[in-house]
């Protein structure tokens, strides 16, 4: 099993980014997938899950939700978080989770982690 973050970058705020978790060693579509981030000097925090099935839908945490959209692409068995209207709170590096999550529920990362920097 393998996830692998990608598609950070340094952008202004109101700016907009668009990340990937590549997932290897098992199907995306009948996996829960959860996005967490961990801002410099903070403590891990739940961005939002995808649920598996057919409708794929997803849940937020009250901070992003109505400017994070989280989708799947089962034939590239790929995860995205669309990142619209972004705020400088938003910096941090991003992990993607096989599993549930959320607000108390924060599952700890393996991988690497895609940098995102929201600065003017």
């Amino acid at each position: 099993v393998q996830l692998v973050e990608s598609g950070g970058g340094s952008v202004q705020p109101g700016g907009s980014l668009r990340l990937s978790c590549a997932a290897s060693g098992f199907y995306i579509a009948t996996s829960a997938i959860t996005w967490v981030r961990q801002a410099p000097g903070k403590e891990l925090e739940w961005v939002s899950t995808i649920y598996p099935g057919g409708s794929g839908s997803g849940i937020y945490a009250d901070s992003v939700r109505g400017r994070f959209t989280v989708s799947r692409d089962n034939r590239e068995n790929t995860v995205f978080l669309k990142m619209d209207s972004l705020e400088s709170t938003d910096t941090g590096v991003y992990y993607c989770v096989k599993g549930l999550g959320g607000p108390r529920t924060v599952p700890r990362p393996l991988g690497q982690g895609t940098q995102v920097t929201v600065r003017s």
